[in-house]
């Protein structure tokens, strides 16, 4: 199965040197890049969330494999859809799905299901791809959209994430793809992403989905970010930190309806 771009041309440039030049922009140069266990990465348009996206990445060592999570935003398709095998195309190059990482990790997890549908036309897993193959020219990932599941199906796939990579014994990152909060004013987002991100920062997985409950915080990528957390917690996890966070009215100055992004490195 190829999976063509569907947002090439409307949230990041559909023209291989334009994209280039602008993912360079984004990505600082005086980072040392290290290993990680997973990340929290934005999925705006890149002239919204660009510049957290591209710091996060040049802080990140990225290795041969990925297994990225990301929501579900059109409703179709699987709670727990998997992209088992073929490309997804990008303007900067194809990237193949490890059909053996993939094979592996729905056998270890009965909640996850072989399905193309949720991915035809989910642009949150499609964004991080020209970051993470300008980082690393020889990527092949697993692709992975959730719906909005409960705690409990997120603890028993963030332990089949942990199972699968380490039994596979390479080094694989797992990137949690989220925005924060949603459409309200930046004072509000400001205080409700910063709950979101001090349970992140804790590694507690339970309670960032307890107080995006409790406080309304329309992190979209809530359930992405747990089962990363989960999976990262049994991987050795001991800890995380906080790249950059803005908001869409920090870049475009419209401060009374804005969108959080947070990069987070779990290591």
């Amino acid at each position: 199965m190829i999976r063509k771009p569907i947002v090439a041309g409307q949230f990041y440039p559909s023209d291989e040197k334009e994209l280039r030049s602008q993912i360079d922009l984004y990505l600082k140069k005086n980072i040392i890049p290290q290993k990680v266990i997973g990340i929290v990465a934005p999925h705006a348009g890149y002239m919204c969330s660009g510049r957290v996206a591209g710091e996060v990445y040049a802080s990140v060592i990225i290795p041969e494999k990925c297994i990225i999570i990301s929501p579900n935003h059109t409703g179709h398709g699987k709670p727990a859809s998997l992209f088992p095998d073929g490309t997804w195309e990008t303007p900067l190059a194809d990237i193949n799905i490890d059909s053996d990482l993939a094979k592996d990790l729905a056998h270890n997890c009965s909640i996850i299901e072989e399905d193309y549908k949720a991915h035809t036309f989910e642009h949150s897993l499609e964004v991080q791809l020209p970051f993470l193959v300008s980082r690393q020219p020889k990527l092949s990932i697993v692709p992975l959209t959730v719906a909005h599941l409960n705690y409990d199906a997120c603890k028993k796939i963030g332990a089949a994430i942990a199972k699968t990579i380490k039994d596979s014994k390479q080094e694989i990152l797992i990137v949690a793809s989220s925005d924060m909060n949603h459409y309200e004013n930046q004072e509000t987002t400001n205080k409700k992403d910063r709950a979101a991100i001090e349970k992140i920062l804790n590694l507690d997985h339970a309670g960032l989905l307890q107080v995006c409950g409790e406080k309304r915080i329309t992190m979209c990528g809530v359930v992405p970010t747990t089962i990363m957390l989960i999976a990262a917690q049994i991987l050795g996890a001991t800890k995380a930190k906080l790249i950059k966070y803005e908001t869409s009215g920090d870049v475009l100055g419209d401060f009374s309806s804005v969108v959080g992004y947070a990069g987070i490195l779990i290591i």
